[in-house]
């Protein structure tokens, strides 16, 4: 019998099963667990960085073509970032030892601070890196008008 209750329920019932702290937590497997889709999601890996010109998205898709992903920006100055890294064909006769690059559908959302212009939002894409830039907008310098002392 194991020496480590599970939290959910009663007791395990082989000392060789493993705990899992999340076996009967109630979000696993529910509304935020989408099959197929989570692991996309998860290995979307996206730097940002600001400059002074700028905000600087950097994103690893390998093996994804530019016409497979769309930039976007939406209302409330919300960069989306999504995609379709497609599935590798698998033929009958072939046999898989470890399949770990994952495919299916994925999307990312910053919001983006007040200081852009999203007017001017440029993408590229390189050897399964997409940059995105999003400059930022001119502040605009007070006009300031001198007054002469009288006196």
């Amino acid at each position: 019998m194991s020496l480590i209750p599970s939290f959910f329920g009663g007791r395990r019932n082989n000392v060789s099963d493993l705990w899992d702290p999340f076996q009967d937590f109630p979000l696993t497997g529910g509304a935020l667990s989408v099959p197929g889709e989570t692991a996309s999601f998860v290995n979307t890996r996206i730097d940002w960085k600001e400059t002074p010109e700028g905000h600087i998205f950097t994103a690893d898709l390998p093996g994804v073509k530019k016409e497979e992903v769309k930039v976007e920006v939406e209302e409330g100055r919300i960069l989306q970032i999504s995609g379709d890294r497609n599935v590798e064909k698998k033929e009958k006769n072939d046999k898989w030892h470890r399949v770990e690059r994952s495919s299916g559908k994925f999307m990312r959302r910053f919001r983006l601070p007040e200081n852009v212009n999203v007017n001017e939002v440029k993408a590229a894409m390189e050897n399964g890196v997409l940059t995105v830039t999003v400059p930022k907008a001119e502040v605009k310098k007070p006009d300031v008008k001198s007054i002469d002392i009288s006196g």
